[in-house]
């Protein structure tokens, strides 16, 4: 934060300075976050930091903030005026969750403001990890030896109280003559500012008149943590005897307690719940007799005075850094949680906002962007091709399938002619005469990275091939595909991934459009669909109506696969697996909530919430597409749009993926926040998406 002209000479550490009283610094400074991938931000909140009416510059960097903020209050205000209401409330609706310091704070938080009591956690602030020592070893170090040291350190300002301390030295004086008073630390800036080091002086010439100018006396500077340990070790008492009673949080007072020091201070709240129990001593406010009688109690009794130490001691421990640490990241962790758990009045908010997740047009643009003349770029650094990861037949075969539908749909095209020939080409390069397989991963070299990629990919090429020759007009493209297809669909009898048999159905679904007379095909398709039909009998059971022990990727591809079969038995269970799995995948508010890629959902163990694949999104709608044709029922129609609004926001975030202004999709819904990566794979999923809607249009014209 820069308060004046000539700013401050903050260290390297610090990324970025906001000015106070300028409001569009404030937006620059969210949008820093924003490209920086920041994931959450901790905000440190105390009035009289930021610019505006009780510091509301503020509210402008959160509302254009787009990240969970975690609020640690330094100040929470009994009775707050109007403007410092307003930035409570505002700042209740913009905070992820809250963090105080004292059980008073997070009362008020509860009875004053109205905050939910669990948007609040209640972590004390953090103290040095310094061992319980004598104070003499340190007192030489500030030529202190022989004496016994009270101490005050913090930046000087009036709220401090430091005057009574002063008053009450002599009467500490006439029992302790052996005392020393050390005021440690720079009178706050925003004093200097306005009156210079009037304040200090004032404190100076106090002590000369009370006649105890040379027991007092002035550390003017900033000291550094060690320093500070220092100071902190060589006192025998330490005194804070602050005037206000609304003081929520003392660092300076957690930082001695957490030392072990005698501690006598005034009954601000902080203290107040510290210093319970005797682990430290309390004297009325602008009382400098009660704390004279204090200090010279505790140094008569020392016994009294060491039980003391040791209690604030041993509480101290709870409050290290390392331990305050842990408690942040855990409300952190939560704040990022709390982002996946739309409230129910949020997502009925959204429901009836039916027109904000309308269809949009077809935009190509980042199709285009992502291909060269070699292929589709498997990856995107946000929506800029990534050469480093380069092509892979995977995306290549995704792509030429949109490319053939999408010309069925709207017909020819001569751009997106040359992205098919483009693809398709990548296709034939990529399979190997040799071995009869397909490879997937090349780099930007053009050099292949496997001798044959897995079973997977090999049958999405298929897929691709027999979409061509199922639907396209081209000749050229059939006749290659033809080539393709006949000599990859012999190795897919030796594969064992059910996926890859999932999508090698399709493929002999798409390919049987054109020649149901194919009796080899047709037995493949035989093999294949008894393969997944003796799967589900195998692994499925009550509450689990699925193929395997573990629901994975692209899961809606199995059921789909046996819809599409034509055989009774196979489409009676395709349709059954897939009812379950859209249950599964249904949120509390309605939305489609996918199996996370992040642990996936073995049997008997938790279902992976996060990171959710636009590629699930597409398997579904697919599938769904496919039982409205076979069914008639609308119902499937339904389930697909729904799974479609995913794509634009109905979602566990309540944030779209798909990209209106580059026409790409976002890579995955994380826990938090939304993955920019607009990839091949993601981007071709909610196009191959949008036509299957469109499909069903079609489809619901047949039947109507």
């Amino acid at each position: 934060m820069n308060d004046r002209a000539e700013g401050y000479d903050y260290p390297t550490r610090v990324r970025f300075v906001i000015d106070q009283n300028d409001p569009e610094s404030y937006t620059r400074a969210a949008e820093f976050l924003h490209i920086n991938n920041v994931e959450v931000v901790s905000l440190q909140h105390e009035f009289g930091i930021y610019g505006g009416p009780a510091g509301a510059h503020l509210l402008g960097f959160l509302d254009q903030l787009k990240k969970p903020v975690v609020t640690t209050l330094h100040t929470v205000l009994k009775e707050p005026d109007p403007a410092q209401r307003h930035v409570m409330e505002r700042l209740d609706q913009l905070s992820r969750r809250f963090i105080v310091m004292a059980e008073r704070g997070l009362r008020l938080l509860v009875e004053t403001y109205g905050i939910e009591r669990d948007k609040i956690d209640l972590i004390p602030h953090g103290v040095i990890d310094m061992p319980f020592v004598d104070s003499n070893f340190y007192k030489d170090i500030f030529n202190a030896e022989g004496k016994t040291v009270l101490l005050t350190f913090g930046l000087l300002s009036p709220n401090k109280g430091i005057e009574s301390a002063i008053e009450a030295l002599p009467g500490i004086l006439v029992e302790n003559p052996d005392v020393v008073y050390l005021v440690v630390g720079a009178t706050h800036p925003h004093l200097i500012a306005s009156q210079g080091e009037a304040y200090r002086e004032g404190l100076q010439a106090l002590a000369r008149q009370l006649g105890v100018q040379d027991q007092v006396v002035f550390h003017d500077c900033f000291v550094s943590m060690e320093e500070l340990k220092e100071f902190i070790g060589g006192a025998d008492i330490y005194i804070t005897p602050y005037r206000n009673e609304e003081q929520i949080t003392s660092g300076t007072l957690a930082y001695t307690f957490g030392a072990g020091k005698a501690i006598i201070s005034t009954p601000y709240w902080h203290a107040l719940e510290l210093l319970a129990e005797e682990r430290g001593v309390l004297v009325p406010f602008a009382d400098p007799g009660a704390i004279a009688t204090a200090v010279n109690d505790l140094l008569k009794h020392p016994t009294r005075m060491t039980a003391m130490r040791k209690k604030a001691w041993k509480e101290g421990r709870k409050m290290t850094w390392p331990h305050v640490a842990r408690r942040y990241m855990e409300s952190f962790d939560l704040a990022r949680a709390g982002l996946s758990a739309m409230s129910s009045s949020a997502m009925e908010e959204r429901e009836s906002t039916r027109e904000r997740y309308a269809v949009p047009p077809a935009k190509l643009d980042h199709l285009f962007r992502m291909t060269d003349h070699t292929g589709i770029f498997q990856h995107a650094i946000y929506n800029v091709p990534n050469y480093h990861e380069a092509y892979c037949t995977d995306d290549n075969a995704r792509a030429f399938i949109f490319t053939i539908l999408h010309q069925e749909e709207h017909g020819a095209d001569t751009r997106i002619d040359a992205l098919a020939s483009t693809y398709l080409a990548f296709l034939w390069y990529a399979f190997d005469a040799n071995t009869r397989r397909f490879r997937n991963f090349m780099n930007h070299e053009r050099q292949w990275l496997e001798s044959k990629g897995s079973e997977d990919s090999h049958a999405r090429a298929l897929w691709a091939a027999g979409t061509a020759l199922g639907r396209s007009a081209n000749e050229g493209y059939r006749n290659l595909c033809a080539l393709l297809f006949q000599r990859g669909l012999p190795a897919v009898k030796h594969f064992s991934s059910p996926r890859a048999w999932a999508f090698t159905l399709v493929a002999i679904h798409e390919y049987l459009r054109a020649f149901t007379g194919d009796r080899e095909v047709a037995r493949m398709q035989d093999i294949l669909v008894a393969r997944l039909i003796d799967l589900f009998h195998a692994n499925s059971g009550p509450g689990w109506r699925w193929f395997e022990r573990i629901a994975t990727y692209d899961n809606a591809k199995l059921p789909h696969a046996l819809i599409i079969s034509g055989k009774a038995p196979a489409v009676e269970i395709g349709l059954s697996s897939l009812a379950w799995l859209i249950e599964q995948q249904t949120g509390d508010g309605g939305q489609f909530s996918p199996i996370g890629c992040h642990g996936f959902w073995p049997r008997e163990g938790e279902k992976a919430r996060f990171d959710q694949q636009p590629v699930e999104a597409h398997a579904i709608i697919s599938a769904c597409t496919a039982a409205y044709e076979v069914t008639g029922d609308v119902a499937w129609s339904g389930h697909a749009l729904r799974c479609f609004e995913w794509f634009l926001g109905r979602n566990d975030l309540g944030l779209p993926l798909y990209d209106e202004s580059s026409g790409g999709c976002r890579d995955a819904l994380l826990r938090d926040h939304i993955n920019q990566n607009q990839g091949a794979e993601s981007t071709l999923a909610f196009h191959l998406s949008r036509i299957d809607l469109s499909r069903q249009h079609r489809i619901s014209a047949a039947l109507s």
